[in-house]
C-alpha cells in the first residue's frame, strides 16, 4: 500500500477489537503486577522486613530511571519490526524479577531486582505499547491507545485489592509469586499472539525504520523535538509533584484521613472518565485543542487545591480536573509526536522523548520535597500549577513550526 492508503486505512469494529483487546488485557495485568506492585506491597515490606521507606523507595526510583534510559533502545527495536521479541522479553524478565522478589531478604536484593524490572517495564508498559500500536495501526492508533488505557486505568485498583487479599490469606511472598505466575501464564501468551498478529497485518503498509541510526537522530536537531520534550516533561513533573505529596497536601488543607484517602482514590477513576470523554470527542476535536484543554484543566486543578482550605467543593474540583486532564494527557502524547514529527522511526523518537517524561515522574517526589523545605505546601502547589502554563507556550510554539 502507499502512504496515502495508510492514511485512509480503517479497521472494522470486530477486527479492531480482535487486534486491540489482547493489549488491553495484558497492559492491565502488566501495570497491576509490575508498576503498582511496589506501592501495593511497600507498607508490608517496611513492616515485615524492617527496611526504611526511604531505602525501599530508592529502588523503585531506580527502576523508573532505568526504564527511561532504555526507552529509546526499546523504541528502536520496535521500529525495526521486533515488537514481538521486545514484549516477550520484557514479559519474561518481569516474571523472573517478581519470582525472585518473592525470595528477597536483603535491601540490595530490591535494588538489583528493581533495576532489571525497570528494563522489563520499558519493554512491556505504555511506552512500548504505544510505539507498537502507532507503528502497526496507522490512523487507528489513537483509538487503539485510548481503548487500551481505558482498561489499564484499573491496574492500580486490581493491584492494591488483590495484594491486600492475597497477603491476608497467603502472606506477601506467596502473593508476589502469584503475581509472577499471572505474568507468565496469562500475559506471555497474550503478547506473543497479539504482536505476531498485528505485525503480520501491518506488513502491508508500514514503512520500516531508517537503516542509519545517525539519520534518525537528526530529529534531535529540530526545535520541535525539544519543544515537545519540554512540554511533556513539565506536565509529568506537575502531576508527579502533586500526586506524590497528595495526602500531606490534603491534610494541610484540613481534610481528615478518611476523606483524604477517599479523595485520592478518586483520581484514578477520573482518569478513565477523561479518556472516555476523549474517545467520544476524538473525531470532533483536534489533537492540539485536546492538549490545550488538558493543560488549562491542570492549571485550574492547581488553583483549586491551592485554595482548597476554603471549601470541600474546591477539593472535589481538583480531583475532577486533575484526574480527567491527566487521563487524557498520558495517552495523547503518541498522537502529538506522530502529528508533529511523523510516524517514521516513531519508536526511537518516542523513546527519546519519553526520557524527559519518565524522569519527570521519577524525580518529582524529591523535587516536591525540596520545594517544601524552602517554604510550605502552598509553595509546592504554586510551583506545580505554573508548569502547565509554561507547557501551553511550548506546545503552541511546536505547533507553529509544524509543516503545512
Amino acid at each position: 500500500m502507499t502512504g496515502q492508503s495508510e492514511d485512509n486505512l480503517e479497521i472494522s469494529g470486530l477486527r479492531f477489537t480482535k487486534y486491540v483487546l489482547p493489549f488491553a488485557i495484558s497492559q492491565t495485568l502488566a501495570w497491576a503486577t509490575c508498576f503498582y506492585s511496589f506501592p501495593a506491597f511497600l507498607p508490608i515490606w517496611e513492616a515485615q522486613l524492617g527496611f526504611s521507606k526511604t531505602s525501599l523507595t530508592g529502588s523503585y526510583t531506580l527502576s523508573l530511571i532505568v526504564s527511561a534510559i532504555f526507552a529509546p533502545f526499546v523504541g528502536r527495536f520496535i521500529d525495526k519490526g521486533s515488537g514481538n521479541f521486545v514484549f516477550c522479553f520484557g514479559t519474561l524478565l518481569a516474571f523472573c524479577c517478581l519470582f525472585l522478589l518473592s525470595k528477597a531478604t536483603e535491601i540490595w536484593h530490591f535494588y538489583v531486582l528493581w533495576f532489571f524490572m525497570g528494563i522489563a517495564m520499558s519493554c512491556s508498559l505504555y511506552e512500548a505499547c504505544f510505539a507498537f500500536l502507532t507503528n502497526t495501526m496507522a490512523n487507528n492508533a489513537r483509538r487503539a491507545i485510548t481503548f487500551v488505557t481505558l482498561a489499564a486505568g484499573f491496574g492500580g485498583t486490581i493491584s492494591f485489592s488483590s495484594a491486600h487479599f492475597l497477603t491476608q490469606f497467603f502472606g506477601w511472598r506467596s502473593a508476589i509469586l502469584i503475581f509472577s505466575l499471572v505474568i507468565l501464564v496469562v500475559n506471555l501468551p497474550l503478547v506473543w499472539s497479539a504482536t505476531k498478529t498485528l505485525n503480520k497485518v501491518s506488513n502491508r503498509f508500514v514503512k520500516r525504520s531508517s537503516g542509519n541510526l545517525k539519520n534518525v537522530l537528526t530529529v534531535m536537531k529540530k526545535p520541535t523535538f525539544w519543544l515537545i520534550g519540554g512540554t511533556f516533561a513539565f506536565m509529568s513533573l506537575n502531576h508527579g509533584i502533586i500526586i506524590s505529596h497528595l495526602l500531606p497536601i490534603f491534610y494541610d488543607r484540613g481534610l481528615d484521613a478518611k476523606t483524604a484517602v477517599l479523595a485520592a482514590s478518586c483520581i484514578g477513576p477520573m482518569q478513565v472518565v477523561g479518556r472516555l470523554m476523549m474517545l467520544a470527542s476524538e473525531k470532533k476535536v483536534s489533537v492540539f485543542s485536546l492538549c490545550i484543554v488538558s493543560f488549562i484543566s491542570m492549571f485550574v486543578a492547581g488553583w483549586s487545591i491551592y485554595l482548597g482550605n476554603i471549601s470541600l467543593g474546591l477539593i472535589i474540583a481538583f480531583v475532577v480536573f486533575q484526574g480527567a486532564s491527566y487521563g487524557v494527557l498520558s495517552i495523547i502524547r503518541p498522537t502529538v509526536i506522530s502529528s508533529l514529527l511523523g510516524r517514521n522511526d516513531f519508536g526511537i523518537i518516542s523513546g527519546l522523548l519519553a526520557v524527559g517524561f519518565v524522569l519527570g515522574s521519577a524525580l518529582a517526589p524529591l523535587f516536591g520535597s525540596l520545594v517544601w523545605q524552602l517554604g510550605t505546601y502552598d509553595l509546592v502547589i504554586f510551583v506545580a500549577l505554573l508548569l502547565p502554563a509554561f507547557a501551553i507556550f511550548l506546545l503552541a510554539a511546536a505547533w507553529r513550526l509544524k509543516p503545512q
